[in-house]
């Protein structure tokens, strides 16, 4: 990979590792190992953002996580986050995410929240997937109820590279904003009876309960899921860079794997999950199935 990717992850490593800290471009530039004036040319050139814009924007982020779940005062958030003046953090906040950060504590609304995606990350997602070395995936039945889907569609997409050029990856920052049942947004291949002429099989949502009266933000559809079983397959905890072994591990276990050793059978009625690839985790896709005593 080229040495300037590995530099501005480099940097976009320090900034998540020191965000409540001071970060100055001099720290940011012995992190890439260029000088300060290259550094900060390569930084805007791979994430589109000032290291300026990019703290930013991820602190205010941070702070609407923090005084969504938290209940914390904006006073201390701001000061915490290293802003200089409450003042200063309120407008910007308001700038942000287009709200008061006092009012949005009270009564939490979806916002689009800033996702620092790796820049090594989109530079390795066309690589060769090897997975050789990939070693457990285990298994388990998980229970989900009836529910409602908060969900964005795309145009033709089957999967998530195809969903993010369609629609953009800032729908995520907006999706995990929202509180869910599951506790964080999801991919989901839909089967047929839940797309609409025109969109796509993959979508993006979070699912939440059927009484929900919530807002809906502009541009997502809300469907109802019908209670069902799930296979959860879970790979190994994964370096972050492997990411697409991990994927594909999980994926061709998945295929493999036939659920009548342990009595049941596939169900296509509803979605195929999947959620957000996190190394410390492991990769994790969950499927349908039936019987068992379940339909």
């Amino acid at each position: 990979m080229d040495k300037r990717v590995h530099a501005v992850q480099r940097m976009q490593d320090h900034v998540e590792a020191h965000l409540d800290g001071e970060l100055t471009l001099a720290a940011l530039a012995a992190a890439s190992g260029f000088s300060p004036w290259y550094a900060y040319r390569l930084f805007r050139q791979y994430t589109g953002l000032t290291p300026a814009d990019y703290i930013r924007r991820l602190k205010l982020s941070r702070s609407a996580l923090r005084l969504r779940d938290e209940g914390c005062r904006v006073t201390d958030v701001a000061f915490d986050l290293g802003f200089g003046s409450v003042d200063g953090y309120q407008r910007a906040f308001l700038r942000e995410f287009g709200c008061n950060p006092g009012e949005y504590a009270r009564k939490p609304v979806p916002v689009t929240l800033f996702i620092p995606y790796g820049v090594k990350f989109r530079e390795m997602r066309s690589a060769y997937m090897n997975t050789k070395n990939i070693r457990s995936v285990f298994i388990q039945v998980v229970h989900k109820p009836e529910r409602k889907m908060l969900i964005k569609r795309g145009k033709k997409a089957r999967d998530y590279f195809a969903y993010c050029e369609e629609v953009g990856c800032d729908i995520w920052g907006l999706l995990k904003s929202m509180k869910s049942l599951s506790g964080e947004p999801m991919g989901l291949w839909l089967p047929e009876k839940f797309r609409k002429a025109g969109t796509s099989v993959y979508v993006q949502g979070v699912d939440v309960a059927l009484n929900y009266r919530g807002p809906v933000p502009k541009g997502l559809d809300t469907i109802k899921l019908p209670a069902a079983d799930y296979l959860m397959f879970q790979g190994e905890p994964f370096e972050e860079e492997n990411y697409c072994e991990a994927i594909v591990a999980v994926q061709q276990a998945m295929n493999k794997y036939d659920p009548a050793v342990i009595g049941r059978k596939w169900c296509d009625a509803s979605p195929r999950i999947q959620l957000e690839p996190v190394g410390k985790r492991g990769y994790i896709e969950l499927r349908a199935v039936k019987g068992g005593g379940r339909s």
